[in-house]
């Protein structure tokens, strides 16, 4: 079973306090960009990346696909003021009615044998999404107070990729347009199709490199993969 895959590549990584796209800073002498793509580029089931990104980005993006022989991006698209937005630009542009993901460029240690459980569940019931359960104890919390405490069992970190039949994403997306809802991810606006998302387990090492905090725990996260390796 094949694939496509967009990711929004136009964020400008405030948080990551980096003074550009963090998505070029290096993790083991490359950027975090190139770590996240060779992990499509050498799936035998993916059969092409959307780039959504910023424009004052695009050559230099060019010139390190170039670089590292990533052959698999076959469309960069103009992203927009919202991640949504980018999205729904590079969305456009898919042809295949088939499967398509979506991942945030900046999760660089998603699993090959997680991308293909989550694309098989996709394929058999349209829409699926990866996460992990909740380890913590999670409070309810209102104006600086404890509300309540939540059940955990039921509550997950939701990761990326998530996995749709294209036709169910551009119909999601398209009613979020009309109706200028925002969501806080693509499953969000599945969700009000009111059509059914399986949830597929990953693993606690796909993280979001969102501040440098995380760049420390990415540091980890690659050791360790290195002994597995060894």
């Amino acid at each position: 079973m094949t694939y496509q895959v967009i990711l929004p590549a136009a964020g400008r990584g405030k948080r990551m306090r980096a003074g550009k796209n963090k998505l070029l800073l290096e993790l083991n002498g490359m950027p975090v960009l190139i770590h996240t793509l060779r992990v499509f580029e050498e799936d035998e089931a993916c059969d092409g990346i959307i780039l959504a990104t910023h424009p004052q980005d695009d050559e230099e993006f060019k010139a390190l696909l170039k670089k590292y022989r990533v052959t698999k991006v076959i469309n960069l698209v103009p992203g927009g003021e919202e991640r949504q937005h980018s999205i729904f630009n590079a969305l456009k542009t898919v042809k295949t009615n088939g499967i398509i993901l979506v991942h945030d460029a900046a999760r660089p240690f998603i699993r090959k044998g997680h991308i293909h459980r989550l694309t098989e569940k996709a394929e058999e019931t349209g829409a699926a999404i990866i996460g992990v359960p909740a380890k913590d104890t999670m409070k309810k919390v209102q104006n600086g107070g404890v509300v309540e405490t939540v059940e955990r069992s039921s509550l997950w970190a939701v990761q990326t990729p998530q996995a749709f039949r294209v036709s169910l994403l551009k119909e999601a997306y398209e009613r979020a347009e009309r109706e200028e809802f925002l969501g806080t991810d693509d499953a969000s606006l599945v969700e009000r199709l009111d059509h059914p998302i399986a949830v597929v387990e990953g693993d606690y090492d796909n993280i979001k490199l969102t501040t440098p905090e995380d760049l420390y725990f990415a540091e980890a996260i690659m050791k360790k993969r290195e002994k597995e390796f060894c």
